[in-house]
């Protein structure tokens, strides 16, 4: 999918800049040519003598360069490349493309380009959660802007959390999804065109919330973020999507239509309310038990130490009830969460639902992918297990709707 293919690479002003030199060894390798561009702030952690040997290319710094701009060279550099990639994208840089700013050569090309652009966020966790970045974060996403990672882990400056940036293998992923994607646009794909063009497909998210009383409640560590892919995703390729999503952390993607609920009971209502459709992508993590003696009133310590006594039923089968309705889509993909023997696991539960495939993944501790940002799946069909490797969500997600598409044509 990379040979001959023309990658911008921006790199950004991060401890995260050493990873942009693995990128270029890895994109290269995979057929495509590099040509960087290093910020200010980048060339404080990455010196332009690195970038351009591993490139094997001239690295642009300078948006008032007087030979570049002699011949219009931001808006050169910024249409001829088959896919922009900021990694790392800084807080700043984001905020910078949310704002539309263009005041040096990095956001100048980036407002300028007429090309997809994929952006690899790396920061400090609190910098990655404060509602400012959370913010652009979605502004980007609604104009189309791409995003890989970030992955969970130990940052430069001890903490931990959400922020690093994404291996540069994931990043490659993406990038070959990407490119993929765009191919697909270009030959009908977007708003109108695309090979799901007129195709209704709904879409199931994030957790649900069973309340103990009225401000407790029963979850899982669902963040969503998969589930809003794969509807972004599926919108991309021209479908109608109907998203029905629990109280998940990642927002809804735009041009979906959003049905918002708390419970299993109100997810289950809301997806037979969404039908008929093509094809059901269930990715949500419906809790499998609702209290059934959930209080009115907040619980209280009994003056003992006993703890309250719950009783619990069995919430509705969305994935099997979907699968054996009347309006049964014509594919019906489930999620399986596993923590051990996953195959074995999954191969069960899609004989046992009665769906067309199960998208399976490992969520032990210790693999960062339940609330994470990347995952590692199993695609689970009649013809046997397909073991994907590990990529960011959005890269899962392009992938899935591809299958989906080749599967409904």
């Amino acid at each position: 999918m990379l040979a001959g293919k023309r990658i911008l690479l921006i790199i950004g002003g991060g401890i995260a800049a050493y990873k942009a030199l693995e990128l270029i060894r890895l994109v290269q390798k995979a057929g495509a040519a590099v040509v960087p561009v290093l910020t200010r702030a980048g060339a404080q952690f990455v010196t332009p003598l690195s970038v351009g040997a591993l490139a094997g290319a001239r690295v642009h710094q300078d948006l008032f360069d007087l030979t570049d701009e002699a011949e219009m060279g931001h808006i050169r550099l910024s249409r001829a490349a088959d896919l922009v990639v900021v990694a790392p994208a800084t807080a700043d840089l984001l905020a910078r493309m949310a704002g539309g700013r263009a005041d040096d050569l990095a956001s100048t090309l980036l407002l300028a380009t007429d090309k997809r652009v994929l952006v690899a966020p790396a920061m400090n966790v609190r910098m990655w959660q404060h509602p400012a970045t959370q913010r652009n974060l979605a502004v980007l996403r609604s104009d189309g802007v791409l995003v890989v990672g970030p992955d969970a882990g130990e940052m430069a400056c001890g903490e931990y959390g959400p922020g690093r940036m994404a291996e540069p293998a994931a990043i490659v992923a993406a990038i070959g999804a990407a490119i993929g994607s765009a191919i697909g646009s270009a030959s009908g794909a977007g708003p109108g065109g695309g090979p799901l063009a007129g195709r209704h497909v709904l879409v199931t998210s994030g957790p649900t919330h069973e309340p103990i009383d009225p401000v407790r409640y029963i979850a899982n560590r669902s963040s969503g973020a998969q589930g809003a892919a794969v509807a972004a995703a599926l919108r991309d390729l021209g479908a109608r999507v109907t998203f029905v999503t629990g109280p998940a952390v990642v927002p809804p993607p735009a041009g979906v239509a959003v049905v918002r609920v708390e419970t299993a009971r109100e997810m289950a209502a809301a997806v037979a309310a969404a039908l008929p459709a093509e094809a059901a992508v269930m990715a949500a993590a419906v809790a499998d038990w609702h209290v059934t003696n959930a209080s009115g009133q907040k619980l209280k310590k009994a003056g003992s130490g006993g703890a309250p006594e719950l009783a619990f039923a069995e919430n509705p089968d969305i994935l099997a009830a979907v699968s054996a309705g009347p309006q049964r889509p014509r594919l019906v993909v489930g999620f399986a969460a596993e923590t051990a023997d996953v195959v074995a696991h999954a191969t069960a539960k899609r004989a046992r639902k009665g769906c067309d495939w199960i998208v399976a993944n490992d969520v032990s501790p210790g693999t960062g992918i339940m609330g994470g940002a990347e995952n590692a799946v199993v695609l689970i069909t009649a013809a046997g297990a397909e073991a994907w490797p590990r990529m960011g969500k959005d890269a899962v997600a392009r992938r899935l709707a591809a299958r989906i598409a080749a599967a409904l044509a």
